[in-house]
C-alpha cells in the first residue's frame, strides 16, 4: 500500500475499463467507465469555473444512483472533500450540516433542495440539480455564464482515455466529512481522510471475492460509509457493473433486482435479513409437518438444503457470500443461517473506520464472532482479559479517521491518551484477532434501509415537548416507540387529567415526526407510571427497557 497512491489508482482503473460497463440506473440508463470519465471531466470543469478550490467541500444530497455517483468521484479527482447527506434528513437538519461542513458547493435532488431555505445556504457558492446538472443556484459570476446551452456544450466535449486522471492526494488530506447524524446540537462530522478510504479499497480487493465484470446492486444509502465504500468505491477498482436501484429498497424492489441483475456479491443490514429471516424462513420452520421431519436424521439436511436453495435462489441465485455489517445480527437468526450452511458472514466496522474494523470470508470466519481484525489496524479489549472478560474494543491503525470536524470536546472523548480510538462497543477477541462483540454502549439503532438512528439525539428533542419529563426510545418489530414519563407538576399547574394525557401525547407525537427523518419517526408513544431507574450519574439504566 505504501507505493501506491489513491488518486494513481483509480486513474489506472478508468484507463483499463475504459469500455466496460460502469454504472446502470434501475431500470433507466447505463454508463460506461468512459461515459463516467467524460461527466467526471466536465463535473471539474463546472468546479474550476464556480471558483472552487481542491480542499474546499462539495455537499452531495440525494438517493443512490449514477450522477450521484459522478459527483462524488468528480469531487475525489479535482481534490475537493465530498460532504454525502442523507435524502431522509429534515431540511433544518441539512441546512445545518451544509453551514458547519462549510461547503462551497451543492448537488441536489430537485425535490429535495425545493424543501430548503437559500437564504440558510449562506456558504454556497453554487447548487446544481443531481438529475440534469441544470444550476438550481449561482453566486458566482463565471457560473452563472454558463447557460443550459453552454453545459450541454460541456457535456459533449470528450476526454481521451490519456488525458484522463484523478488527483494525487496526501494520506492524511482530508477526503470525506461524513455527518453521523442530522441532528442539529448532537451532529458529527467524521474526518475519513485518503489513507482510510485507500486502505479499506486495497483490503476489500485482497479479501472479498469480486472481480471484473462482475455485478453489483447498490442497496445501502452511498451517505453511509458502508454502501459507499463497498458497493461503490471498491467495485470500481475491481472493473465491476454497480446497478443503483435509485429508489428506497423495499422487500418487493430488492427481490426484483436480484432477480434480474443476479449479483455476485450482496452487502446487508441485519434488518434486512432478519426480515427475511421473520417473515419468510420462519412460518415455513414453524410448520408441525416440518418441525417433524427436521427431527429426523438425514431427512432434515435434505429439509436445510430445500430452505438454503430458495434463499439463495431468491437473492438472483449467482452470488459468493453475503455480507452483514452494521450492526450485531440476532443469535438466532445466524444460528439458522448456519445450520443451513448459507454463505454468509458478519463484518464489524464503524463510520469513524471508514469503516472496517474486521471481516473474514464466509467459509473461514467463526461462529457468532464479527470477523477478523483487518490489516494495517490493530485491537485491544479494555479488560483484564481481553480473551475472557468483556471490555471495551478499541482500536488505531490507517483505517482510523482524523477526528470529529470542529468537535474538540467529542475528539477528547473518543481518542485515549496513548492514541487508541474508543468504539463504545463491549466485546472480546481470541488469539487470532478474531472480534466478538457482546453489547453497543453507544445504543445505536438501525432504521429500515440501515440508517444509524441515535436515541439520546431524539430523546433531547422529545423531552422538551409538553408535559414531558423524561423518555426513553426503543425499537419494536423495527419501529421506535417513546416511553414517557409525564411532567406531573407542568399538567396539575394547567389541571390536566390524566385521562386527557393521551391526547396530549399523540399531538407530541405528531409535532416530533414532522422534526426529524422518517426512519426516526415514532409510531407510538407510551405513558409510564414511574420515573425510570437511574445510575448514580443520574443516566436512565436504558437495558432495563429495551
Amino acid at each position: 500500500m505504501e507505493n501506491k497512491n489513491l488518486g494513481n489508482l483509480y486513474t489506472e482503473v478508468f484507463r483499463k475499463f475504459w469500455d466496460q460497463n460502469l454504472f446502470t440506473d434501475y431500470e433507466g440508463e447505463s454508463f460506461l467507465y468512459s461515459d463516467v470519465a467524460q461527466s467526471i471531466h466536465t463535473l471539474k470543469h463546472i468546479f474550476e469555473k464556480a471558483g472552487l478550490k481542491p480542499g474546499e467541500k462539495v455537499a452531495i444530497y440525494g438517493r443512490n444512483s449514477s450522477n450521484w455517483a459522478k459527483v462524488f468521484l468528480a469531487s475525489m479527482s479535482y481534490g475537493a472533500i465530498a460532504v454525502p447527506i442523507l435524502p431522509d434528513f429534515v431540511a433544518e437538519n441539512v441546512e445545518h450540516i451544509i453551514e458547519h461542513s462549510e461547503s462551497k458547493f451543492l448537488f441536489a435532488a430537485k425535490g429535495l433542495y425545493d424543501t430548503l431555505n437559500p437564504e440558510k445556504l449562506k456558504t454556497i457558492e453554487g447548487a446544481i440539480a443531481i438529475e440534469d446538472f441544470s444550476i438550481l443556484k449561482s453566486n458566482s459570476d463565471d457560473l452563472k455564464k454558463l447557460s443550459e446551452e453552454g453545459l450541454a456544450r460541456m457535456l459533449t466535449h470528450k476526454v481521451k482515455k490519456e488525458d484522463f486522471s484523478f488527483v494525487e492526494r496526501g494520506d492524511d488530506e482530508l477526503q470525506i466529512l461524513s455527518y453521523t447524524s442530522g441532528s442539529s446540537g448532537f451532529s458529527k462530522g467524521v474526518m475519513i481522510p485518503v489513507r482510510s478510504i485507500f486502505s479499506n479499497i486495497i483490503y476489500a480487493q485482497d479479501y472479498m471475492p469480486l472481480n471484473s465484470g462482475d455485478k453489483i446492486v447498490s442497496i445501502l444509502p452511498m451517505a453511509h460509509v458502508f454502501g459507499l465504500a463497498f458497493e461503490f468505491l471498491f467495485p470500481i477498482t475491481m472493473g465491476c457493473h454497480t446497478t443503483f436501484l435509485t429508489k428506497p429498497p423495499t422487500p418487493q424492489l430488492l427481490l426484483g433486482a436480484f432477480k434480474k441483475i443476479r449479483p455476485n456479491l450482496i452487502y446487508f443490514v441485519p434488518l434486512i435479513i432478519e426480515k427475511i429471516y421473520k417473515k419468510k424462513l420462519l412460518p415455513t420452520l414453524q410448520k408441525p409437518a416440518v418441525k417433524i421431519l427436521l427431527a429426523i436424521p438425514g431427512i432434515n439436511s435434505l429439509i436445510h438444503k430445500k430452505i438454503r436453495n430458495g434463499l439463495i435462489e431468491s437473492f438472483g441465485g449467482n452470488f459468493v457470500e453475503v455480507v452483514i455489517g452494521g450492526a450485531a445480527l440476532s443469535a438466532e437468526v445466524e444460528s439458522l443461517l448456519k445450520k443451513i450452511k448459507f454463505p454468509f458472514t458478519v463484518g464489524y466496522g464503524m463510520t469513524e473506520c471508514g469503516p472496517l474494523i474486521s471481516y473474514a470470508a464466509w467459509d473461514v470466519t467463526r461462529r457468532y464472532s464479527a470477523g477478523k481484525l483487518v490489516d494495517r489496524m490493530e485491537v485491544r479489549i479494555e479488560s483484564d482479559d481481553p480473551y475472557n472478560t468483556v471490555g471495551e474494543i478499541q482500536v488505531r491503525g490507517t483505517n482510523v479517521m482524523l477526528g470529529y470536524y470542529k468537535n474538540e470536546e467529542a475528539n477528547k472523548n473518543t481518542f485515549t491518551e496513548d492514541g487508541w480510538m474508543k468504539t463504545g462497543d463491549l466485546g472480546i477477541i481470541d488469539k487470532d484477532n478474531f472480534i466478538y462483540i457482546k453489547g453497543r454502549s453507544k445504543n445505536m439503532l438501525l432504521g429500515p434501509s440501515g440508517q444509524n438512528i441515535y436515541p439520546e439525539e431524539l430523546e433531547a428533542r422529545l423531552s422538551n415537548m409538553p408535559y414531558v419529563q423524561e423518555c426513553v426510545i426503543i425499537q419494536r418489530n423495527n419501529k421506535l416507540t417513546a416511553l414517557i414519563y409525564p411532567d406531573k407538576d407542568a399538567m396539575k399547574a394547567e389541571v390536566i387529567v390524566e385521562d386527557g394525557l393521551p391526547a396530549l401525547m399523540e399531538q407530541n407525537r405528531k409535532a416530533f415526526n414532522q422534526q426529524v427523518a422518517g426512519y426516526e419517526q415514532l409510531s407510538k408513544i407510551e405513558v409510564v407510571d414511574e420515573e425510570f431507574e437511574k445510575t448514580p450519574k443520574k443516566n436512565i439504566k436504558r437495558f432495563l427497557y429495551t
